[in-house]
């Protein structure tokens, strides 16, 4: 095997379709980790909100590699990212597509914000991100994926189309909402190239579930819409496609 690139992930041959495999009888956790440990191994770091100081940077560092997930590489401008770590890695460089979701009124244990990473085959690496900043991975089958996302996001009885005349105010006094984005990319190297992407904007108020995406006129502008069969997860999927 070739050596990898600068802080690419050691990946066996064989080892994608094991764990393809793997995922199919049930979630493979891969750990938690920080911003700062994802950062140091350029994983999701696109993904990210901020990126951490360099000092930060470095101790992550060295947590990896007191744990062996960072180890030197042939080259000394190389290095290797190994075990579950590295195994999110080369799953996140296989994927062209992120589903972000960012929900609002969430409480302690539980995330505020959800990232899918859809494979080739109907799996899904999973990036769980809580108030402590902690993101939490796994594989998932996209299945069950998009239906812990729609169960965790806003839930309710779909409102008509157009029953809220002002979508910034219902936002501002709905219970919950979350804003979900899906954005397709291409990669160069380590670099995540963004192309298209769509909105969806869900607002739970008073047993409602309101549905918005972004004006095809004005982006800045919310339109109403429906759920596709009325079903937040279908809604998810088709976003996907």
């Amino acid at each position: 095997m070739s050596e990898p690139a600068a802080n690419s992930a050691a990946v066996p041959e064989g080892l994608v379709s094991a764990v393809v495999h793997l995922v199919d009888t049930g979630p493979v956790p891969l750990g938690a980790y920080t911003a700062a440990e994802l950062t140091a191994v350029d994983a999701i770091v696109d993904f990210l909100e901020t990126r951490p100081s360099a000092d930060v940077l470095a101790e992550a560092v060295r947590s990896l590699a007191a744990r062996q997930l960072l180890v030197a590489g042939s080259s000394g401008q190389q290095v290797r990212v190994r075990g579950d770590l590295g195994i999110a890695v080369a799953f996140q460089q296989r994927s062209q597509m992120v589903l972000d979701a960012r929900s609002t009124g969430t409480v302690a244990g539980e995330p505020w914000r959800i990232l899918l990473l859809p494979q080739p085959e109907p799996i899904s690496l999973m990036v769980r991100i809580d108030a402590l900043g902690v993101h939490e991975l796994g594989l998932y089958t996209l299945e069950d994926a998009l239906r812990f996302v729609a169960e965790w996001l806003p839930r309710g009885e779909e409102a008509h189309p157009g029953a809220a005349a002002d979508p910034d105010a219902l936002l501002a006094s709905a219970e919950r909402s979350a804003l979900i984005t899906v954005t397709r990319y291409t990669t160069r190297g380590s670099e995540e190239i963004a192309g298209a992407s769509a909105d969806l904007v869900l607002a739970r108020q008073d047993g409602e579930l309101h549905a918005f995406s972004r004006a095809s006129a004005d982006r800045a502008t919310l339109a109403p819409r429906s759920l596709d069969g009325g079903d937040v997860r279908e809604t998810l999927a088709g976003m996907l496609r």
